[in-house]
């Protein structure tokens, strides 16, 4: 990804790039990382990475799909451990509904993204 950045190209993104930045002030807080990535086209994906170990990812994946009616997987990551993706720009949708649900409080959650 980073040979699309150095080229030049136009709509090369890195959506991870600003989180190198951010981990160093934020030591001892853990948020919630919500993300999108533009992929082929208009499509894109929208990840969740940094929720408690303690919640079972299948049920909350699958709360997921039914709520915004989307499809999604649990991906198993060896650095940033397990990380939920689902199909399209549902950023602003996970957000609300982690919020509602009481997973997490509306200021550990990060929306990185365009």
């Amino acid at each position: 990804m980073t040979d699309i950045l150095e080229a030049g190209i136009p709509g090369g993104f890195d959506a991870f790039a600003d989180a190198a930045n951010q981990e160093e002030t934020t030591a001892g807080v853990d948020y919630v990382h919500i993300r999108v990535q533009q992929r082929n086209g208009k499509k894109s994906l929208t990840t969740v990475q940094g929720l408690k170990k303690s919640y079972d990812y299948k049920k909350v994946l699958k709360a997921l799909k039914k709520e915004f009616c989307c499809n999604g997987t649990v991906v198993d990551d060896p650095e940033l451990g397990q990380v939920i993706q689902l199909q399209g720009d549902q950023r602003k949708n996970v957000l609300q509904f982690l919020t509602q649900e009481g997973l997490v409080k509306k200021d550990l959650i990060k929306i990185h993204g365009f």
